[in-house]
């Protein structure tokens, strides 16, 4: 697989990355370790997990398959912290809570050190620069090596980019931010995204299969086995199933009868191959679903191909992102 680097840093991921959302909760050991096994066989080295997967069983299951089954030298494991289960205060970016979940993390995975670590979401509560010498402190102690951020929106992102930068060999330049992009949920590209490529972070979209909905399984009908039909992730999948994502995921099936190819292949390859993305992380179920999803490899959308799937998905972007003459 094609390795890439990670925004402006010399750090290199493959440019398909493996998800764990559902590890310990509907991705079992064994599941869990047919998935890592075809993923590093083809190549794939990004693996991202976070402290609240599965509350905590997603960092142990995938520290466990790194005992036995992968060497931990192949992967580049990506971990966040900050979320956390409190309906009154769902963020803590303090100091304190970061960097005992970071050791926690730690413990669970089963290692010394993450190459990735990634702060979850934006802590209102907290002043920025606390959080961010948080991770300061993870890369200069050597428990991270590189640092990000993640659900960060345009000005958090430029912020929080800006005041690493400020300070060059004292702070940790950010090298990526993780947010959910794919052709249903093209938000990022308002603010984040021109952020990121101005200052040279590399972008992670999360669900970038719409969650799911993109592959066409769920044109028709919802499947019994899918997560569209599962208790704790209906709600997660219900926004995508609008007539507006209706008409994109028609699009892609179009665009997928024309190459020969499957929908996923075709909506996995657009948001790849979108200018900043450094690597999309899918959360495949299983080792089938993965390599469907790894086959993309090969290819390369058409220009025009491109040109009308971003036609037909384009966000409604007007003033102040347009100049305001043409309006």
């Amino acid at each position: 697989m094609e390795q890439r680097h990670l925004g402006r840093t010399g750090l290199r991921v493959s440019r398909i990355g493996l998800g764990t959302l559902t590890w310990g909760r509907g991705t079992d050991e064994h599941d869990a370790a047919d998935l890592l096994k075809a993923f590093w066989e083809a190549g794939g080295t990004l693996v991202d997990t976070a402290d609240v997967y599965g509350d905590g069983e997603a960092e142990y299951l995938l520290g466990q398959l790194m005992e036995g089954l992968v060497p931990r030298r192949d992967l580049v494991i990506s971990t966040k912290a900050g979320s956390v289960p409190d309906p009154d205060r769902p963020v803590d970016g303090s100091r304190g809570h970061l960097l005992a979940a970071l050791d926690a993390s730690l413990a669970r995975l089963g290692t010394d050190y993450v190459d990735v670590w990634h702060i979850h979401a934006y802590d209102p509560d907290t002043p920025l620069e606390e959080t961010l010498q948080a991770l300061d402190l993870a890369v200069s102690s050597g428990r991270a090596r590189y640092a990000g951020v993640s659900n960060f929106c345009g000005w958090q992102l430029a912020k929080a980019a800006t005041w690493q930068l400020a300070a060059p060999g004292i702070r940790t330049r950010l090298s990526s931010t993780q947010l959910e992009y794919s052709l249903l949920q093209r938000g990022v590209e308002r603010e984040v995204l021109p952020a990121a490529l101005d200052l040279g972070i590399g972008l992670l979209p999360s669900s970038p299969l719409g969650r799911g909905v993109l592959t066409g399984k769920y044109r028709n009908s919802t499947p019994a086995d899918s997560r569209g039909a599962s208790e704790h992730l209906a709600p997660f999948v219900a926004p995508y199933l609008d007539d507006t994502a209706g008409r994109i995921v028609d699009a892609v099936r179009t665009a997928a009868d024309g190459l020969a190819v499957t929908p996923l292949q075709v909506a996995l390859a657009w948001i790849r191959d979108r200018p900043g993305v450094a690597a999309p992380v899918i959360g495949a179920r299983n080792a089938q679903q993965l390599t469907a999803a790894l086959s993309v490899e090969a290819l390369s959308l058409p220009d025009e191909i491109c040109r009308a799937l971003d036609d037909v998905s384009a966000p409604v972007h007007r003033y102040p992102d347009h100049d305001w003459s043409t309006l």
